[in-house]
Protein backbone atom coordinates (compact mmCIF):
# COMPACT_ATOMS: atom_id res chain seq x y z
CA UNK A 1 0.00 0.00 0.00
CA UNK A 2 1.46 3.65 -0.55
CA UNK A 3 -0.50 7.06 0.62
CA UNK A 4 0.12 10.20 -1.78
CA UNK A 5 0.58 13.65 -0.88
CA UNK A 6 0.91 16.56 -3.87
CA UNK A 7 2.60 19.48 -3.02
CA UNK A 8 3.85 23.06 -4.97
CA UNK A 9 0.40 24.25 -6.50
CA UNK A 10 -0.12 27.88 -6.38
CA UNK A 11 -1.35 30.75 -8.57
CA UNK A 12 1.24 31.89 -11.42
CA UNK A 13 0.67 34.09 -14.09
CA UNK A 14 -0.21 32.56 -17.74
CA UNK A 15 3.61 31.70 -19.55
CA UNK A 16 5.35 30.73 -15.75
CA UNK A 17 5.87 27.61 -14.17
CA UNK A 18 5.28 25.47 -11.24
CA UNK A 19 7.05 22.36 -10.09
CA UNK A 20 4.49 19.67 -8.56
CA UNK A 21 5.44 16.83 -5.93
CA UNK A 22 4.04 13.65 -4.85
CA UNK A 23 5.60 12.68 -1.86
CA UNK A 24 5.19 8.76 -1.66
CA UNK A 25 5.04 6.82 1.74
CA UNK A 26 5.53 3.14 1.64
CA UNK A 27 8.36 1.11 0.80
CA UNK A 28 6.59 -0.34 -2.40
CA UNK A 29 7.10 2.92 -4.59
CA UNK A 30 9.30 2.50 -6.75
CA UNK A 31 6.98 -0.56 -7.93
CA UNK A 32 4.54 1.26 -8.98
CA UNK A 33 3.52 3.10 -12.21
CA UNK A 34 2.74 6.62 -11.59
CA UNK A 35 0.60 8.90 -13.38
CA UNK A 36 -0.57 12.92 -12.80
CA UNK A 37 -4.28 13.54 -13.48
CA UNK A 38 -5.65 16.75 -13.49
CA UNK A 39 -9.83 18.22 -13.11
CA UNK A 40 -11.41 21.42 -13.27
CA UNK A 41 -14.69 22.73 -12.28
CA UNK A 42 -17.81 21.02 -13.98
CA UNK A 43 -15.40 18.59 -15.76
CA UNK A 44 -14.00 15.01 -15.70
CA UNK A 45 -10.34 14.02 -14.37
CA UNK A 46 -8.16 13.84 -17.30
CA UNK A 47 -4.78 12.35 -17.80
CA UNK A 48 -2.09 14.68 -17.53
CA UNK A 49 1.11 12.58 -17.58
CA UNK A 50 2.69 9.12 -16.64
CA UNK A 51 5.77 7.33 -15.77
CA UNK A 52 7.18 3.53 -15.88
CA UNK A 53 8.00 2.10 -12.18
CA UNK A 54 11.54 2.20 -13.26
CA UNK A 55 11.23 6.18 -14.88
CA UNK A 56 12.57 4.82 -18.32
CA UNK A 57 8.98 5.45 -20.17
CA UNK A 58 6.61 8.31 -19.95
CA UNK A 59 3.41 9.74 -21.76
CA UNK A 60 1.66 12.92 -21.98
CA UNK A 61 -1.20 13.93 -23.04
CA UNK A 62 -1.14 15.95 -26.38
CA UNK A 63 -2.36 19.62 -24.31
CA UNK A 64 1.10 19.27 -22.22
CA UNK A 65 3.28 17.43 -24.19
CA UNK A 66 6.55 19.40 -24.87
CA UNK A 67 5.45 21.96 -21.73
CA UNK A 68 5.50 19.70 -18.98
CA UNK A 69 7.75 17.05 -17.88
CA UNK A 70 7.26 13.84 -15.32
CA UNK A 71 9.98 12.36 -12.90
CA UNK A 72 10.42 10.41 -10.51
CA UNK A 73 13.18 9.77 -7.26
CA UNK A 74 13.02 6.36 -6.38
CA UNK A 75 15.58 6.73 -3.38
CA UNK A 76 13.01 9.69 -2.55
CA UNK A 77 10.08 8.56 -2.76
CA UNK A 78 8.82 11.24 -4.92
CA UNK A 79 6.82 12.24 -8.70
CA UNK A 80 7.43 15.30 -9.94
CA UNK A 81 5.68 17.21 -12.71
CA UNK A 82 7.26 20.55 -13.58
CA UNK A 83 4.97 22.49 -15.70
CA UNK A 84 6.45 24.97 -18.26
CA UNK A 85 4.91 27.65 -20.58
CA UNK A 86 1.46 27.38 -18.46
CA UNK A 87 -2.19 28.48 -20.20
CA UNK A 88 -4.98 29.39 -17.67
CA UNK A 89 -6.53 26.03 -19.34
CA UNK A 90 -4.07 24.23 -17.27
CA UNK A 91 -6.26 25.49 -14.20
CA UNK A 92 -7.23 22.67 -11.99
CA UNK A 93 -6.94 20.41 -9.22
CA UNK A 94 -3.90 18.46 -9.83
CA UNK A 95 -3.77 14.66 -8.66
CA UNK A 96 -0.90 12.27 -8.40
CA UNK A 97 -1.57 8.07 -8.55
CA UNK A 98 -0.08 5.46 -8.61
CA UNK A 99 -1.26 1.50 -9.68
CA UNK A 100 -0.56 -0.77 -12.01
CA UNK A 101 -2.82 0.21 -14.96
CA UNK A 102 -3.24 -1.57 -18.27
CA UNK A 103 -4.02 1.66 -19.47
CA UNK A 104 -2.32 4.19 -18.48
CA UNK A 105 -4.62 7.23 -19.20
CA UNK A 106 -7.44 5.73 -17.34
CA UNK A 107 -7.98 6.91 -14.20
CA UNK A 108 -10.36 4.51 -12.72
CA UNK A 109 -6.99 1.71 -13.33
CA UNK A 110 -5.01 3.20 -10.70
CA UNK A 111 -5.75 2.01 -7.33
CA UNK A 112 -3.90 4.96 -5.16
CA UNK A 113 -4.42 8.63 -5.14
CA UNK A 114 -2.86 11.76 -3.09
CA UNK A 115 -5.89 14.29 -2.39
CA UNK A 116 -4.81 17.27 -4.85
CA UNK A 117 -2.84 20.52 -5.27
CA UNK A 118 -4.91 23.30 -6.93
CA UNK A 119 -3.18 25.19 -9.69
CA UNK A 120 -4.25 28.60 -10.82
CA UNK A 121 -2.92 29.85 -14.34
CA UNK A 122 -4.38 33.61 -14.34
CA UNK A 123 -4.26 35.48 -18.05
Amino acid sequence: QVQLVESGGGLVQAGGSLRLSCAASGRTFSSYNMGWFRQAPGKEREFVAAISWRGDTTVYAGSVKGRFTISRDNAKNTLYLQMNSLKPEDTAVYYCAAGSPRRTVVATEYGYWGQGTQVTVSS
